[in-house]
C-alpha cells in the first residue's frame, strides 16, 4: 500500500479550521469539500487517460480524456457524503456508487448495511472517501468489497488517520495485491480508548450534518 501525507500550508491550514470545536457545521461542510479538492489532487495523479482529438477554434490537435469505464467514486455512508461535492467538483465525468457501513461501538468492528455498486467492477479504478481513518474496520472492509467485485485500482482519501488505522488497513490490502493507495491530509498521534482519532476532530458525521437521534 502506498501512502501519501500531503504536505501543503493549505491544507494544514483547513485541517487547524476543521479540528476546532468552535467551527460551525456549515463552515465545517465548506471546508472539507475545500480541502478534499486538495486531496482529490494529489490522488488523481494516476487516473487513467486515453489520447483524444480536440478542435480548437484555430486548429485541431490531440489532447486527452479520461478513459473508458471511468472512475467510480465511493464515499462511505455517512460521512463520506460530505467529501462527494469536492471530489465531484474535481472529476465531474465519473460516476457515484455507495457504501453504507457502521461500526459497532462496543466491538469496534464494521458491518455492512447498505450498496449501490456495479455488480462487476472489472477494469475500474474506485476512489473511497471516509474522512476518518480510526480503526480502520470501516475503510478496509469497503476496499475489500470493492475488490470482490473486480476493482484492479483503489485510492481512498481520508481527512486524518490513526497510526493503527493505516497499520489495520495496510494488514487488508497488501495480501489482495491489487494497488491501493491512501491520501491523507493529517496523520494524526493515536486512537483513544473508544476508537476516536486524537487530538482528531470528533466525530466527522455529526460535525458535518449534527446528531441524528
Amino acid at each position: 500500500m502506498q501512502l501519501i501525507a500531503v504536505d501543503h500550508p493549505l491544507v494544514a491550514h483547513k485541517v487547524c479550521l476543521l479540528r476546532d470545536i468552535a467551527t460551525p457545521s456549515p463552515t465545517f461542510r465548506s471546508l472539507v469539500s475545500e480541502l478534499v479538492m486538495l486531496l482529490a489532487y494529489e490522488a488523481t495523479r494516476g487516473v487513467r487517460i486515453e489520447e483524444t482529438t480536440v478542435t480548437t477554434p484555430l486548429t485541431t490537435t490531440t489532447g486527452v480524456r479520461l478513459s473508458e469505464p471511468r472512475p467510480l467514486v465511493v464515499p462511505i455512508l455517512r460521512a463520506g457524503l460530505g467529501m462527494l461535492d469536492g471530489m465531484m467538483r474535481l472529476i465531474p465525468a465519473a460516476e457515484v456508487g455507495f457504501v453504507g457501513m457502521v461500526r459497532d461501538e462496543e466491538t469496534l468492528q464494521p458491518f455492512t448495511y447498505a450498496e449501490r455498486l456495479p455488480q462487476d467492477l472489472s477494469g475500474r479504478q474506485c476512489y473511497v472517501l471516509d474522512p476518518m481513518l480510526a480503526t480502520g474496520g470501516s475503510l478496509g472492509g469497503t476496499v475489500q468489497f470493492l475488490v470482490d467485485r473486480g476493482a484492479d485500482d483503489i485510492t481512498c482519501i481520508c481527512l486524518m488517520a490513526a497510526p493503527e488505522g493505516i497499520d489495520h488497513l495496510r494488514r487488508v490490502v497488501d495480501p489482495i495485491g491489487v494497488p491501493t493507495t491512501l491520501v491523507v491530509a493529517q496523520i494524526d498521534e493515536r486512537l483513544n480508548e473508544r476508537g476516536y482519532i486524537v487530538p482528531g476532530l470528533g466525530d466527522a458525521g455529526d460535525r458535518l450534518y449534527g446528531l441524528a437521534h
